[in-house]
């Protein structure tokens, strides 16, 4: 993928197959480093699954049989001088998958963040009955967005209607220009 957005919109929607209600979304970023990490509270994955889902050729889908998400993610992990690491759980108290990766921003390999906040809005939008948490923390900054909060505040209005999803966008947006001083 020519994004990491594209991934975390990937795995996060992996996340909402897995019947996940709450999909936290954390990106840690400084000048030299950043990492991702989705984490999320669905049915987890069995270790025979958690053994084989680097492989590009396993997939639970039955409409083909390669699944290309995580190990793209690892394979672009890997490549800027990074790792990617997969914890499980399908105990009934605890269950959830917890996927993080890290990345060398230095590495000339290093593929770059792409547009996060469409990535973000698209995934509220496709699933509004999931809640959503996405932190982005950057030298000391934060962006941030959970949709419990607005979904608190709608009171009954669904959060996938047109102006909530553009006050989502313009609320991301806004937050990154105020980071970044414009």
């Amino acid at each position: 993928m020519k994004e990491l957005s594209l991934n975390i919109l990937d795995v996060a929607e992996n996340s909402v197959k897995a019947g996940a209600a709450l999909t936290q979304i954390i990106l840690d970023e400084n000048d030299d480093s950043l990492s991702i990490t989705i984490k999320d509270d669905g049915c987890g994955m069995s270790k025979e699954t958690l053994k084989s889902v680097t492989d590009p050729f396993y997939t639970t889908r039955t409409t083909r049989n390669v699944g290309l998400g995580i190990p793209l993610l690892k394979l672009a992990a890997e490549q800027a001088g990074g790792t990617l690491s997969i914890v499980s759980q399908t105990e009934e108290r605890a269950h959830g998958t917890e996927i993080k990766a890290t990345f060398n921003k230095n590495h000339i390999d290093f593929t770059p963040l792409g547009d996060i906040t469409s990535s973000i809005v698209t995934l509220i939008q496709g699933h509004p009955d999931t809640d959503f948490l996405f932190i982005h923390r950057i030298n000391g900054g934060e962006v941030t967005l959970d949709t419990r909060e607005i979904k608190a505040v709608l009171d009954g209005v669904p959060i996938d209607t047109y102006d909530v999803i553009k006050w989502v966008e313009g609320s991301i947006q806004e937050q990154y220009e105020e980071l970044s001083g414009n």
